[in-house]
């Protein structure tokens, strides 16, 4: 199931233990957004494991910090990813406790910014690729041997 996103986020793709997180944060950030650092190994397995670390002091709120998790989830379950173990760690604060826990444009904004993040782990097609698999079509078109009715 590589490649293909899966619709399930059953134990063996979540990052449970320690030692796998550790892991994991003892690598540079892949990638950086307003609110969120995202890091990524490599891994043996036929799919990509997740790990979501969203602290108190960042979403002081449980409402806040189990909506970032639900989305993030949500977002790693749709994104064709390669075989990767992936921590989605929130690194800035998202909302005080004097507003409201969550709002529709506190979601946008996290869904786009989760978005870009998946995005840009998920496999590239290179163009060498795509110009290969354009070719044996253009050559079914084109005729081979003589013209008929040209004798």
């Amino acid at each position: 199931m590589t490649g293909e996103g899966s619709h399930d986020f059953a134990r063996v793709r979540r990052i449970v233990k320690t030692d796998e997180f550790s892991s994991v944060f003892r690598l540079r950030p892949a990638q950086k957004t307003a609110h969120f650092v995202l890091y990524t190994r490599p891994n043996a397995l036929p799919h990509a494991r997740l790990g979501v670390v969203a602290a108190k002091r960042f979403a002081p709120r449980a409402v806040t910090r189990n909506t970032i998790k639900r989305i993030t989830r949500e977002l790693f379950r749709t994104t064709p990813l390669p075989a990767l173990d992936c921590i989605v760690r929130l690194a800035r604060p998202v909302n005080g406790k004097d507003g409201p826990a969550t709002t529709s444009a506190l979601k946008a904004l996290l869904r786009v910014e989760l978005a870009r993040l998946f995005a840009s782990q998920a496999p590239r097609v290179r163009k060498a690729d795509q110009a290969g698999a354009a070719a044996p079509q253009a050559a079914s078109v084109a005729p081979s041997g003589s013209q008929p009715g040209l004798s």
